[in-house]
């Protein structure tokens, strides 16, 4: 017998969910390794444990999962469920949301400024009111010179986490403080 219109076998449909399953944990693994590492102040294998998590996670996206569970449910995939449209988090999700996170800080040990503020823009594409990526956003942003904009990212973590004020309002009096020393430099050689 054959079989119809793009039905797999049960077993496929197993090791579909089995293979994403896996990844999921060795994506997971990879995130633990890399926290571990930058907690023993090694930023390099913490980067690197960090990029494994994400080549592990970045093809394992909701329309993947959503459609993995429809074949395994059902034997064919299924439109877009509303999970898979936005209007909820996967693991994969969550645990990206860290790795970006993480690696933004990661960056900022190395004083890696535009770095820093890509992954930590990806971590905010991933959940914009996770605060320590808006922190190290708005950090970058102040090193880079971008002053007006790393303000207003600062703002919006005392929005969202009005605990974090203290810290908050110590890194705005710091990098007005940088500001102000680049501006006299650059008055001091403006006037030669």
């Amino acid at each position: 017998t054959t079989s119809t219109g793009g039905e797999s076998p049960p077993s496929a449909n197993s090791n579909i969910v089995s293979a994403i399953e896996s990844k999921i944990t060795t994506g997971r693994s990879k995130k633990d390794a890399g926290d571990a590492a930058f907690k023993r102040g090694d930023v390099k294998g913490a980067l690197r444990s960090y990029h494994e998590a994400v080549m592990y996670l970045s093809g394992v996206d909701r329309q993947v999962i959503a459609n993995a569970k429809n074949i395994f449910d059902t034997g064919a995939p299924a439109a877009l469920s509303d999970e898979s449209k936005g209007e909820g988090k996967t693991e994969v999700d969550l645990i990206l949301e860290k790795v970006y996170a993480n690696m933004s800080a990661c960056h900022i040990k190395q004083e890696k400024w535009k770095r820093a503020l890509e992954t930590a823009d990806k971590a905010l594409a991933k959940n914009p009111k996770n605060s320590k990526a808006l922190f190290r956003k708005g950090k970058a942003l102040g090193e880079m010179g971008l002053f007006v904009k790393a303000e207003t990212a600062l703002m919006e973590v005392k929005k969202i986490s009005p605990a974090e004020e203290a810290i908050v309002d110590a890194e705005i009096a710091r990098l007005r403080a940088v500001d102000n020393e680049r501006q006299r430099a650059a008055d001091k050689k403006m006037r030669g």
